[in-house]
């Protein structure tokens, strides 16, 4: 582990810049980014299109580490080059922002009120090359729907149980159980998960330290303590379908929390628009979530 990069995690100012976008929604993070399916005939020319636009972003001059501490790639991303260089090597060495690599392969079908993560196959290799690579953790998401004990306690074992792989390879897993916004009795089901979290914390070995990535909770500073937790290097927080706007608000209104956005960094940016008014758009976009994040 990057000692380094291990020190901007746990105390750096700014945000997690979530370029993760896998098979089944680079369409969608395509067509916002005004690319429509007509644009290419094969996945291969999709992965080609959305790696350009990972290009276009990382390179861009409003992306530096005055506000972005790190990146999620997408495993395709890993393995490219951005201006002749590996991308996490790039990431690193040309912007000292941190790389993270995306390990699940998306989501099972909804069961008791949740959806897990689909097997991952070959799961070791792909954490040897993502250290060979210079990747300095992981992200793996799973979804709660609804308030059921049983499902949140199954989504977070599972997620567990993968972080401690992931940890065993000398890596640190960014631990994503996301309650949807739409989850009737968010609340409690937030409580649940808390509980579950908190019981798989203690199960950690003496120095083992992971990472959180939860949704905006419903109540305010609903998770100080595991922001406070010396287990816990950073809790970060997906924007889940809420508008840059008001996810923004939300993050401002949690101290400690900070963001780790996706669709809504990039909100807003357009194949079509020139340089200047990319950088603009992209620089105010990072401003607003660098605000929210250092309140």
């Amino acid at each position: 582990m990057n000692d380094e990069q291990l020190t901007q995690m746990e105390s750096g100012a700014g945000f997690i810049a979530a370029l993760d976008q896998s098979g089944g929604s680079t369409p969608k993070a395509l067509a916002g980014y005004g690319i429509q399916a007509d644009a290419w005939h094969s996945e291969a020319e999709m992965f080609d299109l959305v790696h350009q636009m990972r290009t276009r972003v990382i390179t861009d001059p409003a992306f530096t580490s005055e506000h972005i501490l790190a990146a999620i790639l997408f495993e395709m991303t890993m393995d490219r080059e951005i201006e002749g260089m590996p991308t996490a090597t790039f990431l690193w060495d040309e912007k000292h922002i941190v790389p993270f690599l995306k390990i699940d392969k998306g989501l099972a079908d909804e069961d008791q009120g949740v959806r897990l993560m689909k097997p991952i196959p070959d799961l070791d290799a792909l954490l040897d090359k993502a250290v060979a690579k210079g990747i300095f953790g992981t992200k793996e998401r799973s979804v709660v729907l609804e308030a059921k004990p049983s499902g949140i306690r199954s989504v977070v074992r599972q997620q567990f149980d993968l972080a401690h792989q992931v940890l065993g390879h000398g890596l640190v897993p960014i631990i994503e159980p996301e309650v949807d916004i739409h989850t009737v009795d968010r609340a409690v089901a937030e409580t649940v998960l808390l509980t579950e979290i908190n019981a798989c914390l203690d199960e950690l070995a003496e120095g083992q330290r992971v990472m959180l990535k939860l949704t905006i909770p419903e109540r305010d500073n609903f998770y100080a303590d595991l922001i406070a937790d010396p287990r816990v290097i950073r809790v970060v927080a997906l924007s889940g379908g809420f508008s840059r706007d008001e996810a923004c608000d939300k993050l401002s209104r949690n101290p400690g929390l900070i963001a780790s956005f996706s669709r809504a960094l990039l909100q807003g940016l357009s194949a079509q628009q020139s340089d200047e008014e990319f950088t603009a758009t992209l620089s105010a976009s990072i401003e607003e979530i660098a605000r929210a994040s250092a309140s």
